[in-house]
């Protein structure tokens, strides 16, 4: 992919650029796909009309955490560049503040498919300035907490070669973090579902907020303990100082993958937690309706992928080495979406599904 992104040039200067219906096929097929990884395969399952919000916070949260992300500049600077961003998503988006944030961060990305995203962000932002009145605030509202989340990371923990690593305090501090980068995002879902799906006007949107909310968090605390080496060696540490006092440990003892063993109970709470909300999560699959098998198949993916990552972090005596992953495989993820197809309108097939892999997790522990 090409690091600068051509829209049209005959717009007057300092007005977001027409995109055109090619110029948008680009951004939500190839920059899309080289930026979400994964979450790519779910976002194409989706039916059109819930594609687009969804794949449009997708860019803009990318474009976020790319700016938050960008180690060869300051954190200070870092910051001012993420709540400048903020201000644009809050709008009316401004062309030379994007022109600034491009400059600032775009030759500073080693990864090709982020500079293409820093450098694509006036066609991006006109894409959200063009959408509809409610689905443009819907957007606005999730891109806000998700960007306070970041904003936490920035406040919260040293500069990624300080040689220093912070911890969150306790349960509570490590609960609101994971609702303001990824609970947010069940709301979201919900919100945007409901406004384009008329099988859904039974919902109790109050209801399945809450339950969407868990259904973030599950995925949220799964990625912090699959990836709690990566963190700790950039200063981060996710799992609360209270929980690893209990344990006679500190963040800086982690660092020591022989300490596995001693954090197995912080270990073990952490996947319980995330275990409590999956439930929460199988009870949003289920509540979809069956004749809605691509928004089915969508909250379903994530979920599978969860819990098979949760197994391997419960069998895993070395979960604190950053040379052993724990992420499932490519064949693994294959497999899952081919069977998972034939069943997903059958209630009582996922449900024993989900069972069995709980019970895994859970015989592991």
């Amino acid at each position: 992919m090409a690091d600068t992104y051509h829209a049209s040039s005959s717009q007057p200067e300092g007005t977001l650029p027409i995109v055109d219906p090619a110029d948008r096929d680009h951004l939500m097929t190839d920059l899309l796909r080289g930026v979400s990884r994964s979450f790519y395969l779910t976002l194409r399952v989706l039916p059109r009309r819930i594609r687009g919000p969804v794949g449009l916070v997708y860019l803009l949260a990318r474009a976020a955490d790319t700016i938050a992300d960008t180690r060869l500049m300051p954190s200070q600077q870092r910051l001012k560049h993420l709540l400048s961003f903020r201000a644009q998503v809050e709008g009316p988006a401004n062309v030379a503040d994007l022109g600034d944030i491009g400059l600032a961060l775009t030759d500073k990305q080693s990864i090709p498919e982020e500079r293409a995203l820093l450098a694509s962000l006036p066609e991006i932002f006109s894409m959200l300035e063009a959408s509809p009145d409610e689905d443009r605030a819907r957007v606005r509202s999730v891109l806000a907490t998700l960007t306070q989340g970041m904003e936490m990371d920035l406040a919260t923990f040293p500069t990624e070669d300080s040689g220093r690593i912070v911890a969150l305090e306790d349960p509570d501090e490590l609960d609101r973090y994971v609702y303001l980068v990824a609970g947010c995002v069940g709301e979201f879902w919900t919100s945007i579902t409901m406004a384009h799906t008329p099988s859904l006007a039974n919902w109790d949107q109050t209801h399945m907020s809450e339950v969407g909310v868990r259904f973030g968090k599950a995925l949220q605390l799964t990625n912090i303990l699959r990836d709690a080496p990566r963190d700790l060696r950039i200063g981060r540490c996710y799992l609360p100082e209270s929980r690893l006092a209990v344990a006679g440990l500190t963040a800086t003892d982690l660092l020591d993958p022989a300490s596995g063993a001693r954090a197995r109970p912080v270990l073990a709470w952490g996947i319980e937690t995330a275990m409590d909300h999956y439930r929460a999560a199988e009870e949003y699959v289920l509540a979809t309706p069956r004749r809605c098998p691509q928004l089915r198949l969508a909250a379903l993916w994530p979920i599978l992928i969860g819990l098979a990552t949760l197994t391997k972090l419960a069998r895993k005596e070395e979960w604190l080495d950053p040379a052993s992953s724990t992420r499932v495989t490519r064949g693994w993820v294959h497999r899952m979406i081919a069977l998972s197809v034939p069943c997903v309108s059958s209630n009582r097939a996922l449900q024993a599904w989900t069972r069995r892999l709980r019970r895994r997790v859970e015989i592991a522990l």
